[in-house]
């Protein structure tokens, strides 16, 4: 078992250690306290995340060695405990745990698949704020899903890529990943010189000593773990400003083929433009992208502030679709996995207004299309805000019937009803979270009747609607 450094001699309701009492009592003022919940309660991944506190802040201290793949890491973690607490977890797989402290004092470490458990020298009183550094060490590696799915941790030829949804951020730090958990991130990582470190925000200062060179990057606004990201290797880095002040900050894999790549980024001001007046105001402190060779970033992903893009699908479309993730998924983020559809249904219907805007097909062109696909197409197979399973929540009818959702409550409200509901959704729900239900109240207020009718057959109904 990786990371204990001692015998196990506590469990859960009765810690065993002088100055507490097996009653869970202690003699640090803390009365009852308990150990927190291992897992989130997520209906499609039960065990990811962790109850009894809210993290604040990360920052995470990295050094990673391309050759040899190893990563060495300290997490210091800034969060407040909303339970009297006895012990809590954090969700990390794979790597090899040095040391922990709370608060300054040695912690109790245990290590049983993806949870650490810490126990505290000291009870940790509900509504205090505490300070915890995991120090960690290994080899990360990418979390494999039956279904082929990949994410976590991927090794490249000349570094490495991060991306997490939606578990695969505990491959390469310590933490409560899970979507309903949002803090701010500091992230330094130490590579050798000629290597860059990418990762999300701004970069506040990069230094070189000797044959190794340091980035840091800053994330003011609060971020979900699977959205965090770490590129090293060989970039072009590109840098600019929209009209409205946003610094933007791209990087090119040095090594990726790339047939767009000027003509696109040349497009990225115009783009988030665009994005700004169809959904309210840009909602991070910096943009950008990152585009990667094909073989090593298996997939699009929103990771915050700069989307990961694969060099062969690096195109207008994909760019539009993976920045309108900033408003929808990474600002508003969804409370559980369940709520998927409310991120990939606005990621594609803004794919559907870009083409309408640009003097392509209209979005009820889009939709008429794809209601014209068969009754036994994979779109209908299933409704869009009920996936069956944990597999399912990236499946055809969470992005396509879940934009077709949202055209359907455009259809309803009119343009310019729909243009303010947009906004005004983003806005309510800045750097927050929302459920389906928290969507269909608002849309339902803004609409001034219920929408009973495309609930039942385009959100919760089974197989294609009339």
């Amino acid at each position: 078992m990786l990371g204990v450094r001692r015998p196990w001699r506590w469990w859960y309701g009765r810690p065993y250690r002088r100055g507490h009492r097996s009653d869970g009592g202690c003699r640090c003022g803390v009365p009852g306290g308990h150990p927190a919940a291992a897992g989130a309660g997520d209906p499609y991944f039960p065990e990811l995340g962790n109850g009894g506190y809210d993290v604040t802040h990360y920052a995470l201290t990295l050094a990673y060695e391309p050759g040899s793949g190893r990563l060495e890491g300290t997490a210091e973690i800034t969060a407040k405990a909303t339970e009297n607490l006895s012990a809590f977890n954090l969700d990390l797989l794979g790597m090899e745990v040095l040391s922990a402290t709370v608060d300054g004092r040695k912690a109790r470490v245990r290590q049983d698949g993806q949870e650490l458990t810490l126990q505290p020298h000291d009870h940790l009183r509900k509504g205090a704020a505490f300070r915890s550094i995991v120090r960690y060490a290994g080899t990360p590696e990418s979390i494999t899903h039956d279904h082929g799915w990949r994410e976590g941790w991927s090794r490249t030829d000349n570094g490495a890529v991060a991306f997490g949804e939606p578990t695969g951020s505990m491959s390469w730090f310590p933490g409560n990943h899970h979507p309903s958990d949002k803090a701010s991130y500091d992230i330094t990582v130490t590579v050798p010189k000629g290597v860059q470190a990418i990762s999300n925000g701004v970069l506040r200062a990069r230094r070189t000593s000797g044959e190794r060179a340091t980035f840091h990057w800053h994330q003011a606004e609060p971020m979900a773990s699977h959205v965090a990201t770490v590129a090293i290797g060989s970039y072009d880095i590109t840098t600019s400003r929209t009209r409205s002040g946003v610094p933007v900050v791209s990087a090119m894999d040095t090594t990726a083929s790339v047939d767009e790549d000027g003509a696109v980024l040349g497009r990225f001001p115009e783009i988030m433009e665009w994005a700004e007046g169809r959904f309210g105001p840009y909602p991070f402190s910096a943009a950008g992208v990152i585009v990667d060779q094909a073989a090593d970033v298996p997939y699009a992903l929103e990771t915050q502030t700069r989307p990961t893009i694969p060099a062969d699908i690096f195109n207008t479309t994909n760019v539009v679709h993976e920045l309108s993730h900033q408003w929808f998924g990474n600002s508003v983020t969804p409370r559980t996995w369940r709520d998927m559809w409310l991120n990939e249904g606005f990621a594609t219907y803004a794919e559907w207004l870009w083409t309408e805007d640009h003097g392509g097909a209209s979005a009820q062109d889009h939709f008429d299309r794809n209601h014209a696909k068969a009754a036994d197409d994979d779109e209908w197979d299933f409704p869009p805000a009920e996936p069956p399973s944990a597999s399912d929540i990236s499946g055809q009818p969470v992005y396509v019937r879940g934009a077709m959702v949202i055209h359907r409550i455009r259809q309803a409200v009119g343009d310019e009803g729909f243009r303010t509901l947009v906004r005004g959704w983003t806005l309510r729900h800045r750097h927050g979270h929302a459920s389906t239900e928290d969507f269909t109240a608002y849309a339902e207020a803004k609409a001034g009747r219920d929408l009973d009718s495309i609930w039942d057959s385009w959100l919760y109904g089974d197989g294609k609607p009339a």
